[in-house]
């Protein structure tokens, strides 16, 4: 399914980082090289376009995807037709995998932002390679864990944040992974209604802590974006927010 093409203000700017390989994602980071060949075997890779679904929410999960190129966005919606975007992955990222031992369908539904290369493994020959190499497993689990501590941070950051501390954490944030949002995505991502982000992106703008300039986000003032955030205890990967 095409995306429309938007015209709205953006964050970020993403640049090409080349195709990664399999070695480069970390839940494989103990595999040797020949245990890697028989993995890339498995591993089909499939193309997909600027606003393309991976994936549909309430769809039938037959296992994850491996993200080599391109950044993709899971994205949950309401019964009321309301979505939020739950985390946004790239490179060295995965997707799908929460699905993989519950055997369930997808509970959200996963979005290109930009042309993107994934890698498809099959929930029955994942299994199977994982029996002969248990230390994989543990890596899953941590990277697992590492997204559920940040799922966390987030809920608890719902309760006591105000939105300009949210805005304010997702503006650094995307501003090192290079990623490119609209101003809908950033109000999604960020928990926040349409109106108030542009309101709160205005006063920040009015300011001098950021610019917006060809429907781009510039930061001007880092130390002041950083100030008025509660940080977190935990870093993630560039690409990955959360």
């Amino acid at each position: 399914m095409k995306g429309q093409k938007k015209c709205d203000i953006q964050v970020g700017k993403q640049r090409g980082t080349g195709m990664i390989d399999l070695k480069d994602f970390r839940i494989f980071s103990d595999l040797k090289e020949k245990d890697l060949q028989k993995l890339r075997k498995n591993a089909r890779k499939i193309k997909y376009d600027r606003g393309e679904i991976i994936f549909p929410e309430g769809g039938p999960a037959f296992g994850f995807y491996l993200v080599y190129e391109g950044m993709v966005k899971l994205v949950k919606r309401s019964m009321r037709g309301k979505s939020q975007i739950l985390k946004i992955v790239g490179p060295g990222e995965i997707l799908g995998e929460t699905t993989l031992f519950d055997k369930g369908s997808h509970n959200a539904y996963a979005k290109t932002l930009v042309p993107v290369v994934v890698g498809f493994i099959e929930r029955g020959d994942f299994f199977y390679f994982l029996e002969h190499h248990p230390k994989t497993i543990f890596r899953l689990y941590e990277n697992l864990a590492t997204e559920l501590k940040a799922f966390q941070n987030k809920l608890a950051e719902r309760s006591y944040s105000s939105s300009k501390e949210r805005l304010a954490r997702l503006i650094l944030h995307l501003g090192t992974s290079e990623v490119e949002l609209s101003r809908a995505e950033l109000a999604e991502m960020a928990g926040v209604s349409s109106k108030t982000a542009i309101r709160t992106l205005s006063e920040l703008e009015s300011r001098g802590i950021i610019s917006i300039e060809s429907r781009k986000i510039k930061i001007l003032r880092e130390d002041y974006l950083q100030k008025i955030m509660e940080p977190f205890s935990q870093t993630l990967n560039p690409h990955l927010i959360i």
